[in-house]
């Protein structure tokens, strides 16, 4: 019996499409450092197959990505712990962004902190009417996500709004993500977006190749060069080596609201 795989490449020949699939709905698709790793080696596979022209994200009914697996926190021992694991995951997302050929991401149910991040990483993002999209963590785990990522985010939804998800911890419905505009559009069920997911895979993935490519890599130029480089590791320390990250992360895995302190 082959073992379950958490993150796998799926190829939908002859139609030039792929889907990484994301099947980890016990957990509602939080991402382990291991799933990342295995997410790396899905792109790493897409890379170097030249038939596939068009990819796919997508988490099932249940949920996209609901975030980090806090039990991988619970092993860090200070600040550098944070900083190496941003380091990583943000090497996944370069090399995802990176790929010549347009990603779409498929979201249903929950989309929040990493889930949003891999969102704004793809190039087209479409939902489900059940969707739930936010960035919690100052609510849940006192953490911060890296500078790169703010940006991705900001690129997507604008930099007012994307403070705003930080630093409400709200999630939005559906309605309010396209509103945004972090949704290309939405659709009334999990079965209506992966058919539209796909559909749309196939037409792209039948166009002018160059011109597909010349297009996806204007729009990631332009990104790119609305990032500046911004150390923020300072930020990322104060957060990652704080007495709150370690109570956030402890809180969640006892189900319990954490008492921040600001220390």
């Amino acid at each position: 019996m082959t073992p379950h795989k958490p993150v796998r490449l799926e190829r939908h020949r002859p139609s030039g499409v792929a889907t990484i699939v994301i099947d980890r709905p016990k957990a509602r698709n939080a991402m382990s450092r291991v799933m990342w790793q295995e997410f790396d080696m899905c792109v790493r596979s897409v890379a170097t197959d030249r038939s596939i022209r068009a990819l796919v994200i997508d988490g099932g009914p249940q949920a996209f990505v609901s975030g980090a697996d806090i039990g991988d926190f619970l092993a860090f021992a200070g600040a550098a712990d944070g900083l190496a694991y941003e380091d990583s995951v943000g090497a996944a997302l370069r090399a995802f962004e990176a790929l010549p050929i347009v990603t779409i991401a498929a979201i249903s149910g929950a989309c929040t902190g990493g889930g949003v991040v891999l969102a704004s990483a793809c190039d087209l993002r479409y939902g489900s009417a059940d969707a739930r999209v936010g960035m919690p963590i100052a609510r849940t785990l006192g953490n911060i996500t890296n500078a790169a990522n703010v940006a991705r985010i900001a690129a997507v939804i604008g930099s007012s709004r994307a403070l705003e998800w930080l630093v409400t911890a709200r999630l939005v419905d559906a309605a309010a993500a396209e509103r945004a505009g972090f949704f290309n559009a939405v659709f009334g069920s999990y079965e209506e977006l992966q058919q539209h997911a796909l559909a749309t895979a196939e037409a792209i993935a039948d166009n002018a190749p160059l011109t597909v490519r010349a297009a996806k890599e204007m729009v990631r130029r332009l990104r790119e060069a609305a990032r500046r480089d911004v150390d923020d590791r300072d930020l990322l320390e104060l957060c990652y080596g704080s007495e709150d990250f370690r109570e956030g992360a402890a809180a969640f895995i006892e189900k319990r609201s954490p008492d921040f302190r600001g220390r």
